[in-house]
């Protein structure tokens, strides 16, 4: 398994690399990441919560590193974590239905 820690240590460290060549580009992902703090809709828990689950849809490891320590920061259990990835879970497998549907359609199409 994967050393979750020294993963999110190391991809800081990369990051940071891409930062000092590219500031901007560093800069707009920390406004994208911060602009929902601010409306102050959704806590900070749930937002991670979100985060856990599109980071499993995305198949993002970087966001899974960074989200499940900000998640447990934030005071979110194993249940809810757990509960918010069988929302993922559910999601990909809707997706692949919808996708499969699409298939069906376009091989009725095919002469």
């Amino acid at each position: 398994m994967l050393d979750w820690n020294e993963y999110r240590k190391e991809l800081g460290g990369r990051i940071g690399e891409i930062g000092k060549l590219s500031p901007d580009t560093l800069r707009g992902y920390q406004t994208l990441s911060g602009a929902g703090a601010k409306t102050g809709h959704l806590d900070a828990k749930t937002r991670e919560l979100i985060a856990l689950a599109v980071a499993v849809t995305t198949r993002c490891d970087g966001c899974i590193a960074v989200h499940t320590a900000a998640a447990k920061k934030e005071g979110a259990t194993v249940d809810e974590v757990a509960e918010a990835l069988g929302v993922a879970v559910a999601l990909n497998a809707g997706a692949a239905l919808v996708y499969s549907a699409r298939v069906m359609d376009a091989l009725a199409d095919t002469p």
